[in-house]
Formats: C-alpha cells, sequence, structure tokens
C-alpha cells in the first residue's frame, strides 16, 4: 500500500463516533486460535461422513459454510446465523448481529456527504448494529471512499452485488464488521473530498489508494466469500495495528500486489497483527503478496494457490508464518518457483523467523523455504491436529467466491449446496482440475480452443481411423 503522505490527518478527522484507541485485541496463545481452525475442519469433516444422505448431500467439510448452509433453517430466515460461523482469528467478528435488517434499494451514491435512504452509503454509517442487504443485483460505484461504521454486515446472499468502477470499501478504527458474498473489482483512487462517516459527522478525506477493502486500525474483521480483482492498489489491506482478522473462501484474481498486512516494518503495533487465511482460491493473473506480512501472525491454511508470477507469501519485519494444508501449483517460469519470499532481507537476518510449512503439498516444482522455530517446535500445538489432506482442497474451496453466481469471471457455484454450475468457464488461465479436450485433465486451467497444429491433428487421426475402416470393409 502506498504511504498516505499526510495519514495524520485522517486521524484527526474521523468520525468521533469511530474513534477508539484499539485496545490489544492479540489473543496471547495464537497457535491455540490455529490449533482451533483444524478442530472445526475436522469436526466438520467427520460430520459430513457421518451424517445421513440428505444432510451428506449439504455438507461440504467446510465448517464455515457448513455452520449456516445445513443448519436445518433456510438461511433466507436466519441470515444472522452467519454470524455464529467465523473461526480463526477473526471468529468474535459480530457484524450486525442482534441489529435490524437494512434492505439496500437504490444503488446509487450521487451525494457521499447527505447520502440518500436506502442506499448502501446510508446503511453503513449508521452507529446501531444493522444487517444490510440488497432488494435485487445491483452494480454500486462509488463517487468516495464507503466508510463502514462498526457492527455492520454487509450480506449479499440473494442477489448479485458489484462494488465496482469507483472507490471501494475502508474499515477504519472500527469493529466487528462482516463482508459477505460481494464482487469487489476495478476499485480507483479516490478522496479530496468531504465524506460522511455518521449522521453526525463529516470529514475532510484525503486521497486514497484504491484498495478494493482497506482495514486501517479495525479489529475482529471477517472478509468471506467476495470475489476480488484488478484494482488500482490492494485487493485486501490491514495496516496501522489491524488485528483480529478472517479472510476466507474468497476468490483472488487478476491483480498484482494481492494483500499486504503490516504497515512498515518498524510500526511496532503491527507486531499484534493476526489473521487466518482459509479456504480461499487464489487463482488466474495473479502476481505477488498473498499475502505480504509483516510482524504479527500469520495462520494459512487449506488454500488453493493456483498461480502468481513472481512469489505466493512474501514478509518482512520478522512475521510467524504458519502454513498448513494448502496446494501451491508453481507457474512454468523456472525463476518463479519458489513459494516464500523474504523482502529486502539478508538470510543471516531471516533464517532466525518463524516460517513452517506443513501437509502443503507442492505442485509443478513448488517449493517453500522454512525457516526458525518453524523447522523444530514452534508449532507443536497447531500441529497436535493434522490439518486436512490437499486432496480435500477441492472440496474446501470449491465454492470459494460468491455464491449463487458467478464465482468470479466466469464461474458459478450454488448457494444452496456444494456444487456449481456450468456457467461460462474463464478461458485466460486459473488453477483447479479441469477437463480439457480428449478429456484429459490439466492441473493449471484448460485451453481456451485448440490451436491450427491441433486441430490439423484431429483431422488426420479422423481420416486414418476412417482409410483403416474402409479397408477392413
Amino acid at each position: 500500500m502506498l504511504l498516505r503522505q499526510i495519514f495524520l490527518v485522517h486521524i484527526l478527522l474521523i468520525s468521533p463516533a469511530n474513534t477508539f484507541q484499539t485496545p490489544n485485541s492479540s489473543h496471547p496463545d495464537p497457535d491455540s486460535i490455529a490449533m482451533e481452525v483444524l478442530r472445526h475442519i475436522d469436526l466438520s469433516r467427520r460430520r459430513s461422513l457421518s451424517e445421513g444422505k440428505t444432510q451428506q448431500q449439504c455438507l461440504t467439510g467446510n465448517p464455515m459454510d457448513d455452520c449456516w448452509l445445513c443448519s436445518g433453517t433456510d438461511w433466507r430466515s436466519d441470515r444472522q446465523r452467519l454470524a455464529d460461523c467465523g473461526i480463526g482469528f477473526g471468529r468474535d467478528a459480530l457484524g450486525g448481529k442482534g441489529g435490524q435488517i437494512y434492505l439496500v434499494t437504490d444503488s446509487s451514491d450521487s451525494d457521499p456527504v447527505n447520502p440518500v435512504p436506502g442506499t448502501l452509503r446510508h446503511a453503513v454509517i449508521q452507529e446501531e448494529p444493522l444487517w444490510i442487504v440488497f432488494s435485487a443485483d445491483m452494480t454500486i460505484r462509488l463517487a468516495e471512499e464507503l466508510l463502514v461504521n462498526s457492527f455492520k454486515t454487509l450480506d449479499g446472499r440473494g442477489a448479485e452485488v458489484h462494488i465496482a468502477g469507483g472507490a471501494c470499501i475502508t474499515l477504519q478504527y472500527v469493529s466487528n464488521v462482516i463482508i459477505h458474498n460481494l464482487h469487489i473489482h476495478d476499485c480507483v483512487p479516490a478522496g479530496n473530498a468531504n465524506v460522511r462517516s455518521s449522521p453526525t459527522h463529516v470529514g475532510f478525506r484525503t486521497r486514497s489508494d484504491g484498495d478494493g477493502i482497506s482495514i486501517f486500525g479495525g479489529r475482529k474483521i471477517w472478509v468471506d466469500h467476495c470475489a476480488l480483482s484488478n484494482c488500482a492498489d490492494g485487493l485486501i489491506d490491514a495496516i496501522m495495528g489491524s488485528t483480529a482478522i478472517t479472510i476466507s473462501n474468497n476468490y483472488f484474481s487478476r491483480h498484482n500486489e494481492v494483500m499486504l498486512l503490516g504497515h512498515s516494518d518498524d510500526y511496532s503495533p503491527d507486531a499484534g497483527m493476526q489473521v487466518t487465511i482459509a479456504f480461499n482460491r487464489f487463482g488466474e493473473k495473479l502476481v505477488q503478496r498473498m499475502p505480504r506480512c509483516r510482524l504479527g501472525y500469520f495462520h494459512i491454511v487449506n488454500n488453493d494457490f493456483t498461480e502468481w508470477a513472481m512469489y505466493a507469501i512474501g514478509g518482512s519485519g520478522n512475521p510467524t508464518v504458519n502454513s498448513q494444508g494448502n496446494r501451491y501449483i508453481a507457474p512454468p517460469d523456472p525463476n518463479a518457483k519458489e513459494v516464500t519470499k523474504r523482502v529486502d532481507t539478508n538470510e543471516g537476518d531471516w533464517k532466525g523467523w518463524n516460517w513452517r510449512t506443513e501437509g502443503d503439498v507442492m505442485v509443478n516444482g513448488a517449493f517453500f523455504i522454512p525457516s526458525g522455530e518453524g523447522m523444530a517446535t514452534m508449532f507443536s500445538k497447531a500441529s497436535s491436529i493434522s490439518p486436512k489432506s490437499v486432496a480435500l482442497i477441492d472440496q474446501l474451496t470449491l465454492n470459494a467466491g460468491v455464491r449463487g453466481g458467478r464465482r468470479d469471471n466466469g464461474e458459478q457455484s450454488s448457494v444452496n449446496g456444494g456444487t456449481m454450475g456450468g456457467g461460462n468457464m474463464a478461458t485466460d488461465g486459473g488453477g483447479g482440475a479441469k477437463k480439457g479436450y480428449l478429456g484429459m485433465m490439466f492441473a493449471g486451467g484448460s485451453p481456451s480452443t485448440p490451436s491450427g497444429f491441433v486441430l490439423l491433428l484431429y483431422v488426420l487421426i479422423g481420416l486414418f481411423f476412417s482409410l483403416l475402416f474402409m479397408h477392413q470393409l
């Protein structure tokens, strides 16, 4: 994330309703939270194998999805159950639980100072807990950053909602926010303008970076089942002492610097940053930062890394990286096979950092360089329950991205179960096992159309067998 030259102005001008000194929300034993995540996965998997046939059709082994999809009630009449389904460091994010349902009926954003009732901006600035849903499919082009107040859930289930083509989402000095089932893409910088952040406060905003989701001094945040791509800066950036964050079941694609977690190597409050990254699909045309970490503790578990151009996981400032049960599919480039990158740091300095790989599968020459106590017993608690086999990655990430429609650009998933619809399959990359021509499986994406040479080969083969058949007659 680009440094804001006058970010102190932001601190002085934020809404009084949102102003608080971020308490130390870091868990004193992060390994125990990593172990708890693995326990949830294990229990969900066991449940999916032991339930009756009808229930098995719903269960996927993904503990978050199984919690709200397979509870025995229709999620449409029990939306707020979702708030009970988080795991990892962001597990306590309440969102708008207990609050009223706010129905967004107007996709406009014509006046960021005096937002119209029924718009998304009007919903998110309110001070009370709200569960925000959408009346229909819509694309919201924000004129300025969407400043979300504490105790809000943005729930896109039941509609196809795009926040795209303008400014995007900012969580600044707020807590208890859930962002679920939204398309967030093509975000651009905004600012140098007045923006309302609560019913009683309007403040001047300096120039933003153009992140998809910017978390600035936030805590208890859960980003789940979103599709994020092609923004001016990061897709998700968390800085300035943010912590207690879970990023799960998302589909990332078509972007350079995907995720920055940490403001700078010498910003000591980020030492308390704790982030869980689980069940995500890192898809086509990604370059780097999946994530790029500083100082804190990062549990990266059961994700599918299908493409990168430079590296997948980077870091500086001695972060702790606990990588468990992920699939890393290296690109064809022989110089980009390494999963890990210690950024601007000599080996003599980083060899003591705690970076561990456990149960990860490396495909196409991928390799992960562990270091420090990660090579010995640092994660003994987290390792007391093994991460699920990478053989289950396809199932755990089956519905990564937006459910109930296009999961990203071209693929579909079902909101009522674990199967995927047809959709228009993306043809410009992407991972996962896909059937290509003649039924062959491609680990890194299926070709869009056969080349001229292949077509000629098919014709010659067909002609050969035709002549052979006529000869036998």
